[in-house]
């Protein structure tokens, strides 16, 4: 007997809510509540239209896809939305309390994220996520080989971002 519908979405959101909500976090600069909204709306959709989907690829590389596409979708919708405010001015704490080393160091990671262009925003999350590069290759639609060219790239940017060069 094979599985149903609910039991296969409960599968895939149980396997992949961590790695969407990343993602996510990247795409939204550290924004959790955004994060967690872009979430929601790709499980939507996955459960939308998970029988259409087609096994022409994994469920983790179908799930980024919607992933990626949901967040440029946003970002497109919030680039138009003038009344935005700016989400690089993030506020490093909360009412005084301090936060921990690694949370400051995250916080400055999406921060610097944040100034990359939405393509370069993308790897690192995937990066981040410790996707192989093959797999981030098939996702975004360039060779491996000019994959590991854009990464290098994005490093540096990112390592000018972080030190304030």
């Amino acid at each position: 007997m094979s599985e149903s519908k609910k039991d296969i979405f409960s599968r895939l959101y149980g396997q992949y809510y961590a790695m969407v909500f990343q993602l996510s976090l990247g795409f939204v600069k550290g924004n959790h509540d955004q994060a967690e909204d872009l979430t929601q709306e790709v499980f939507i959709q996955v459960w939308n239209h998970l029988e259409g989907f087609r096994n022409q690829s994994s469920y983790k590389t179908w799930i980024y896809r919607i992933t990626v596409n949901s967040c440029l979708g946003f970002l497109k919708k919030s680039k138009l939305d003038t009344r935005l405010h700016d989400p690089m001015q993030m506020p490093l704490g909360q009412s005084g309390e301090e936060q921990d080393s690694s949370q400051n160091i995250l916080d400055e990671l999406y921060r610097a994220m944040g100034k990359l262009d939405d393509l370069d925003r993308l790897i690192v999350s995937m990066l981040l996520e410790e996707l192989p590069y093959e797999e981030i290759s098939e996702v975004i639609g360039i060779s491996p080989s000019n994959l590991r060219v854009k990464i290098h790239r994005v490093k540096k940017k990112l390592k000018k971002l972080i030190n304030h060069e």
